[in-house]
């Protein structure tokens, strides 16, 4: 399985100004979020990226993308029919190819020298199929994610074989159905915003949409669950963590994260313990 094509998904109503914003990167240049997410990818071995947006803000990505603008293809999502019918909108772009999934509104940062996006891609090559990554998510956050269950691949502590996709399930939910052997109580395995998936993906979501009869959010994770049914699927979980922007304080606690993983992480890390000091001493 080669990738070299990439998706991101950015037409959102909450989600369209995000991947815009500004940040101090890893190396300590402002960037803005679209352009950290492209270097991601890029990095990863992708060659042409897909970015889904809403009608007219085409210019806004570009100047926001700078000189990686070459790289990409612009996808209008002509109505905000939700994350599924996002994805496949892209149908076209990715044709008969697999490809990189990602959220236009997710920072990624690594524990390692590879990026989470080429260590997804790696695996997904070396296993031949697609691949989730997933983070282990405390359940009082489940509201946000999509959630996966299975089984560890054996001999393979981070991998997983998906047999059951869930989209934001509840507590008493996931305890039911997601149970992951390994993982610690009250923990699930929940979506990292970033996938590798089969060209059999856009055929089952496109199913899944004519006999919904309504675009919601659920689509992808239906049509997930089917392929988790139809081929072999696992989830993987990456050596990073990812920030979803869309949070409460979600862009600052990137920026923090990215600011800690840089070249001048013992400043930053300087900075703060002198903010919490002084605030420490403001309110006692």
């Amino acid at each position: 399985m080669k990738i070299r094509k990439a998706v991101i998904t950015a037409a959102g109503p909450g989600q369209r100004t995000l991947p815009l914003q500004s940040l101090v990167d890893r190396d300590g240049t402002p960037k803005t979020a679209l352009t950290i997410l492209l270097q991601e990818a890029l990095n990863a071995g992708i060659e042409t990226i897909g970015i889904v947006i809403s009608p007219g803000e085409e210019a806004a990505f570009a100047s926001a993308a700078g000189d990686l603008a070459r790289h990409l293809e612009f996808i209008p999502q002509l109505e905000p029919l939700g994350y599924g019918h996002a994805v496949a909108c892209a149908h076209g772009f990715t044709g008969s190819d697999p490809f990189l999934l990602m959220v236009g509104d997710h920072i990624y940062v690594s524990n390692q020298s590879r990026g989470c996006a080429r260590q997804l891609i790696e695996i997904a090559a070396t296993e031949n199929c697609s691949v989730s990554a997933v983070q282990a998510t405390h359940e009082s956050k489940l509201r946000f994610y999509g959630a996966v269950g299975g089984k560890r691949v054996p001999a393979s502590p981070n991998i997983y074989e998906i047999n059951e996709v869930l989209e934001k399930p509840t507590p008493t939910e996931a305890e039911q159905r997601l149970i992951v052997p390994g993982l610690r109580n009250g923990h699930y395995l929940c979506f990292f915003g970033m996938h590798v998936l089969s060209a059999q993906t856009m055929k089952l979501l496109h199913q899944v949409m004519e006999t919904g009869n309504e675009h919601s959010t659920l689509q992808l994770p239906k049509a997930l669950a089917q392929l988790a049914a139809s081929e072999r699927y696992l989830a993987c979980e990456v050596d990073g963590f990812r920030y979803d922007l869309g949070l409460k304080y979600g862009l600052l606690t990137a920026q923090i994260a990215l600011a800690m993983a840089g070249e001048e992480r013992n400043e930053v890390l300087i900075q703060l313990m002198e903010l919490i000091v002084r605030t420490t001493t403001i309110r006692s």
